[in-house]
């Protein structure tokens, strides 16, 4: 029985992280799956094997004993039906370790015989077949600051299914949300992979966004800025008007609070807004104007 390089099988180094080994399996999943390969046999082994590969690099335990037994695994079966040895992931009773019955989804003697810690010459492992799981799918959506204020959701196309996916107030750049079960098909319902979808925020004209704070850039004039008075300022929740103070300086930032973005999940939470004061000086100004202002 030959020694499988699962390394190999996915095309990635030793040193890879399980980030790397994900992403190739995924690619490997979606390339040789069954119902993108109706009725070719090769693609269908390609696709057990790949999913033989990711279930032992994907798991860091598995993954370690794979690496420490190597191409000397024969010398770990020798020594385990010797009764020097046992099954080195653990499992059921007896040293086994069991899988639910899958479509196609076989695992290959090496496998069974490496994996399964089987000992003795007793025939076959029992549960041969193994559940498949299914890749994970992953999507962007695009949404404006507003929408992540209060909360949006959009309708996409998967495959010949239509999902309603929706955010609550506070999304953020980089969130993914997870939809269970909405990634490609596995051997069953249950081990179908999941549809993960990527929120994007667009940025704003006028708000920029930290963390749940807003930061705004808020123009007043100079005898507002000299004499003190009122403005009002834009938020996300509607217009506020703020007091300024005689003598403001320009770049002054006062700071809106509970003005900023929800708290994601924490809805009477929120973050605030800091309106950076720009004053606007006049290109043209005439003394009279000035003496009127001021007298």
């Amino acid at each position: 029985m030959d020694y499988k390089d699962y390394y190999k099988v996915l095309g990635v180094d030793k040193k890879a992280s399980q980030d790397e080994i994900k992403k190739a399996y995924r690619k490997l999943a979606v390339l040789h799956h069954p119902d993108k390969n109706p009725g070719n046999k090769e693609a269908e082994e390609k696709f057990k094997l790949a999913n033989e590969a990711n279930e032992v690099l994907s798991d860091p335990e598995k993954r370690k004993k794979y690496d420490e037994l190597g191409e000397n695994w024969q010398q770990y079966e020798r020594s385990a039906n010797q009764g020097g040895g046992g099954n080195p992931f653990g499992g059921a009773q007896g040293g086994q370790h069991f899988y639910n019955e899958g479509e196609g989804a076989d695992f290959s003697d090496f496998f069974e015989q490496f994996f399964s810690g089987r000992t003795g010459g007793a025939g076959r492992t029992q549960g041969r077949s193994a559940s498949v799981r299914g890749g994970d799918y992953e999507t962007e959506m695009e949404i404006t600051l507003e929408e992540a204020y209060q909360g949006t959701s959009r309708i996409i196309q998967l495959e010949n299914e239509k999902l309603k996916i929706t955010t609550k107030p506070g999304a953020y750049t980089d969130q993914r949300l997870r939809i269970k079960g909405k990634g490609a098909k596995g051997s069953s319902e249950q081990h179908h992979g999941d549809l993960y979808v990527r929120i994007r925020v667009k940025p704003h004209p006028q708000f920029t966004r930290k963390g749940d704070d807003l930061y705004l850039n808020h123009t007043i004039d100079l005898y507002t800025a000299l004499l003190g008075g009122e403005t009002i300022v834009n938020t996300l929740s509607g217009q506020v008007k703020i007091k300024i103070a005689e003598g403001t300086q320009n770049g002054k930032t006062i700071r809106l609070k509970g003005k900023g973005m929800p708290v994601y999940e924490e809805t009477t939470k929120f973050g605030d807004l800091y309106v950076q004061l720009q004053v606007q000086i006049p290109e043209k100004i005439s003394q009279t104007k000035l003496q009127n202002e001021f007298i």
